[in-house]
């Protein structure tokens, strides 16, 4: 690991380890092997009666795929150093697993009127599926549940907001955590809605030698069926390849989650530069190797820039992946095997994230004393009330008092509103706001 040459497979080895199982060349290799199978035993259910004495052989079959290992994979790439062709040494394989099994006469059925792509864009859509489903939704949803438990604890306590930089009105901590809340959530939602879409049509799209060879059986609608089994959907028209419109959407939506959280990230890191939350010390940290006084907000700042890096590299696919030249060009099949990137990057994001919002305690002390320090933001307050009962000039009222002013304090409020010409019970109203609880619904 020390001479890995991304960060991924080096430094973090440990927090992506997972990942190895969807976007290695081992993952993808074992994924075609399994979309292979599945269109051979597919045929197979047809009732073709050239396929009717392998109905007995499907569980051998199913154990190419259910047994598959690295040596598998070492094999099928010892091959492809003869084809010099990935998706043909997948094949081939196969056929020699069911030439050691006595089925020689049905060889040709494997991959039979097939190209690559069908295979592959059914391969990276399942892998890319089956790692939102057993990875990235977790991960997610325990970011979120993490901000839950943030959210209970700190409900109904006031914090000073800032509207440009500058004081405003209070908030409170829980409702501030509410905000990312409801936005993962809702993206969360977006992501799952998404149809993930495979290609699986012939060498073009149309089913040419599908039909010619069997001109009686509806293949769009046995492969849509076909396609369905595995928990995808098909696309009805296509070239050679997918169009990969909504892989990109996907990507999207998960750059939009990466950008939602950054934006929670460097709200996070403000807030500890404010003394608003403070983190826990761990023994033995280092936070500086010149001031031996710092606790850096680390995980923070690594979260951020491993959510910017993934979201570059989903830019990048998400613009380029959509393109192809006529019937197809080659630059999809190097581009779809770094797929694995931004979610590697996106993986560290999340543990980093994880492990400083675990860290963080609030310091209610200085969120008091800033709210105290700014009795300016119950001008607001006051004026709607003044506006209410009818009051003249309200807002401008309150601008003269407090506009600029650095020096507004509880005793200049309370002098303020003496001199309004109002009832006792409406003055007594206003009286009782308070920087503390002018916080609205909590």
């Amino acid at each position: 690991m020390l001479k890995a040459v991304t960060p991924i497979d080096g430094r973090y080895a440990s927090k992506t380890a997972a990942l190895q199982d969807y976007f290695s060349e081992y993952a993808l290799i074992k994924y075609r092997v399994k979309v292979e199978i599945h269109y051979l035993k597919a045929l197979i259910n047809l009732g073709l009666p050239q396929l009717s004495s392998l109905q007995s052989s499907i569980p051998f079959l199913d154990s190419i795929t259910n047994d598959f290992s690295e040596a598998d994979a070492q094999a099928i790439k010892d091959i492809e150093k003869t084809t010099n062709h990935d998706v043909k040494a997948v094949e081939y394989f196969i056929k020699d697993k069911m030439s050691a099994e006595g089925l020689t006469e049905h060889l040709e059925w494997v991959h039979f009127a097939l190209t690559s792509q069908d295979i592959n864009n059914t391969a990276t859509p399942l892998l890319v599926s089956d790692f939102l489903t057993e990875c990235y939704y977790p991960e997610l949803t325990a970011v979120i549940n993490r901000l839950k438990e943030l959210d209970n604890m700190y409900v109904g306590i006031p914090i000073l907001s800032r509207t440009h930089g500058q004081a405003a009105s209070p908030s409170t901590v829980g409702k501030e955590i509410r905000v990312f809340i409801e936005r993962l959530a809702n993206q969360l939602e977006l992501l799952k809605q998404l149809p993930i879409k495979a290609k699986f049509g012939g060498a073009t799209g149309n089913f040419n030698a599908h039909k010619v060879a069997f001109p009686k059986v509806d293949w769009p609608k046995f492969a849509d069926a076909m396609i369905g089994d595995l928990g995808l959907e098909r696309s009805k028209f296509t070239t050679q390849i997918s169009h990969y419109d909504h892989l990109a959407a996907l990507l999207q939506n998960v750059g939009r989650i990466n950008t939602i959280l950054v934006d929670l990230c460097r709200d996070m890191w403000t807030y500890i530069s404010m003394d608003y939350f403070k983190q826990k010390v761990i023994a033995n940290e280092v936070g500086s190797s010149a001031m031996p006084h710092k606790v850096n907000p680390i995980d923070f700042e690594n979260a951020e820039g491993n959510f910017g890096m993934a979201n570059g590299i989903i830019s990048f696919l998400a613009q380029k992946l959509p393109i192809s030249r006529l019937q197809r060009d080659l630059t999809d099949s190097t581009v779809t095997r770094n797929l694995g990137l931004p979610f590697g990057h996106t993986t560290i994001a999340f543990k980093s994230l994880l492990k400083g919002l675990s860290k963080v305690e609030l310091n209610t002390a200085k969120l008091k004393a800033d709210l105290e320090a700014n009795w300016a933001v119950v001008s607001e307050a006051i004026q709607n009330i003044l506006r209410r009962e009818g009051y003249p000039k309200p807002y401008e009222a309150l601008k003269a008092l407090t506009r600029g002013n650095a020096k507004i304090t509880e005793h200049s409020i309370a002098e303020f509103i003496e001199t309004l010409d109002i009832s006792d019970e409406v003055r007594k109203e206003l009286q009782a706001i308070t920087p503390h609880n002018y916080v609205g619904y909590i």
